[in-house]
């Protein structure tokens, strides 16, 4: 028993320091463009926020209370979800959990992508599509009623480096960050990936109905 004792001593020496050694949790989200958020989402509202509290929001499952910030908005138009206004966003206490803050001054306006909770509520974090409203292009806000809906059949895939190739005909290469170094580049900014007529996806530019104007898949 006393000659197992070292051994158990350095075992639960290396567990302690692989514990610490251990790097603080931290929201990590993968970039997509602005429509893939739009169709991932369910909900996408243009709204400001009037007022933020700390709510509990029951208990894990060792019994702690779950802590979220909850803020009451006042929806200005909602692009995709229920003929419902949502009244009442969820989100984490803090960014290291994912948390969005949002100005409660209830002047500054956002477009917020995220889930649906029912009743007239949605959860938000950072990997979701939250944004000023004023930082829009004027495409982003005109593909936001129509265009980003009928591409969401289509794939958009980020290249993180050259070369990269679209594998599917229904899939449009994001390459932004390797052209730019920027995810919120001319593509995310100015293109939308369309649905053609033969099954296939383009990226297209402008903000009247796509005809003829699709942007070569090979040079963005």
């Amino acid at each position: 028993m006393s000659a197992a004792l070292p051994s158990l001593l350095a075992w639960l020496a290396v567990l302690l320091l692989g514990r610490a050694a251990r790097p603080a949790d931290a929201c990590s989200c993968s970039p997509v463009h602005p429509q893939q958020a739009f169709c991932n989402a369910d909900l996408v509202i243009r709204a400001k926020a009037v007022s933020g509290k700390e709510v509990d929001s029951g208990n894990d499952v060792y019994g702690n209370p779950i802590k979220r910030i909850q803020y009451e908005i006042k929806q200005i138009k909602m692009f995709k979800g229920p003929d419902k206004d949502i009244e009442l966003i969820y989100t984490a206490p803090s960014s290291a959990v994912c948390g969005v803050s949002l100005d409660t001054g209830g002047k500054k306006e956002y477009l917020i992508a995220g889930k649906s909770e029912g009743n007239g509520k949605m959860h938000i974090t950072l990997c979701d599509f939250i944004v000023p409203w004023d930082s829009l292009s004027a495409t982003q806000k005109k593909s936001l009623n129509q265009r980003y809906q009928m591409g969401c059949e289509c794939k958009i895939s980020r290249c993180p480096s050259i070369p990269c190739f679209v594998s599917s005909s229904d899939e449009c290469l994001w390459t932004d960050w390797v052209t730019e170094k920027n995810i919120n580049g001319r593509q995310a900014k100015h293109y939308a990936c369309i649905k053609r007529s033969d099954g296939s996806c383009a990226w297209y530019r402008g903000v009247a109905p796509p005809k003829q104007e699709f942007l070569d898949i090979e040079d963005p």
